[in-house]
């Protein structure tokens, strides 16, 4: 029996692996890929663009939550605070120093630092008030976002940045760089953090390792999916969306107007979030336009992916040949960093040799690191050994049968 329940953990750790992994590969296909368009291999590229940011995030939080228990959440263990400060204050330093690096790459890790700090509280809700808390972030953070654009400067462009350490050399550089991991950066917390909320919600209700999980969550998914780009497309056609954009567009972003898709145009400018000019933008699902259809999408295509990655893995072939792809994923800090460095340094021209050498090259390396150092703490990684390794040590908070003893073995000493 525990043999038994030992791999149903492991194919379910390994599923998420691969999830994040194929995350991991998605966001090379978005930095060093050639131009998502709707032709041969191409279409692979479209259907993921824009998608990496919320898969990866959305795993986050369902790692987090399956830490602690899944389905049986635990008590946080003593010193859990301590330890989730000190990982976010590395991720922050390290997205910072990547950033300063100029690779052109809009680093998240400082962003991840800032959802892994806010998680910590959701992480002792009752299950039921995180999927509240899930459901409405969905909506209300990009509402926010949108609504607080003008007061912050972004009417209709200045969104899409992303902190380095000039973040912390004064008052200014503070103050833009709460701006920046807020409301108007890369992935702001406002429209980013949903997708960890909704992980870890997602992990308290679904137990990976049973019968019939992968069906719900390939289900949910799909609908998802549809409900995000299909409201969308109803919203911005018959109820007349796309003309209160075109409104918008005539009044504040007259340079669009001649464009073949004046829409299109102006998303294009953004370089993130959409613009504060009409309501109406929030009816868009366009890739990184940070908005409730956009997220919804982005959700269902999540659900889908680690629905097929667990049906996969309860197949003993695939699971063998997905094995490789699971280690990057247990790799993912490592890998993005160092793939942010070799674009820094080597500068390759976008395309398939490009991206197929980053993704091969990504692929043999960790699984040549995983076998150099089985059987070590070596094993999971340079970068998540390191950051294991500078994190104070959690303990499980004491019984009270420990309580006693130790009150028992004081009082007789």
């Amino acid at each position: 029996m525990q043999e038994r329940t030992a791999t149903s953990a492991n194919r379910r750790l390994l599923s998420v692996d691969v999830v994040r992994a194929i995350a991991v590969f998605a966001m090379f296909a978005a930095h060093i890929g050639p131009p998502a368009k709707p032709e041969g291999a191409g279409y692979l590229l479209v259907a993921f663009d824009g998608r990496a940011p919320g898969i990866f995030t959305l795993i986050a939080g369902l790692s987090l939550t399956l830490s602690r228990g899944g389905t049986e959440p635990r008590p946080p263990l003593a010193g859990t605070l301590r330890a989730t400060l000190v990982r976010c204050a590395v991720l922050a330093v390290l997205g910072m120093a990547l950033t300063e690096l100029r690779s052109g790459i809009a680093v998240i890790l400082t962003f991840f630092a800032v959802y892994f700090l806010t998680a910590e509280p959701l992480a002792r809700l009752r299950t039921r008030a995180l999927i509240a808390v899930a459901a409405v972030s969905v909506v209300l953070g990009p509402v926010l976002s949108y609504w607080l654009g003008p007061y912050l400067g972004h009417r209709t462009i200045g969104r899409g940045r992303y902190p380095g350490f000039d973040a912390v050399t004064g008052w200014s550089g503070f103050s833009e760089a709460l701006d920046t991991l807020l409301v108007s950066g890369a992935y702001p917390w406002l429209t980013y953090f949903p997708y960890v909320i909704v992980g870890m919600a997602l992990g308290r209700v679904v137990n990976l390792t049973r019968t019939g999980t992968a069906r719900r969550l390939i289900g949910w998914g799909a609908v998802t999916v549809l409900a995000g780009h299909g409201l969308s497309a109803l919203a911005l056609g018959p109820a007349g969306g796309r003309a209160a954009l075109l409104d918008a567009i005539a009044r504040s972003h007259a340079f669009a107007m001649n464009a073949p898709d004046p829409v299109q145009a102006v998303l294009a400018r953004q370089a993130g979030a959409i613009p504060s000019t009409s309501w109406a933008w929030l009816l868009v699902d366009d890739p990184y336009s940070q908005t409730p259809f956009e997220t919804l999408a982005n959700i269902g295509v999540s659900l889908l992916l680690i629905g097929l990655a667990v049906a996969a893995c309860r197949l003993q072939v695939l699971e063998l040949l997905l094995r490789p792809l699971a280690v990057v994923g247990t790799m993912g800090l490592s890998v993005y960093a160092l793939h942010v460095l070799a674009r820094a340094e080597l500068e390759p021209q976008h395309g398939w040799p490009a991206l197929g050498a980053f993704c091969g090259i990504s692929l043999v390396g960790c699984v040549l690191w995983a076998y150099t150092f089985r059987g070590t703490s070596l094993r999971r990684g340079p970068l998540e050994w390191a950051l294991h390794a500078i994190t104070p040590i959690r303990k499980a908070p004491p019984t009270p049968e420990s309580r006693e003893t130790r009150k028992a073995l004081t009082l007789r000493g």
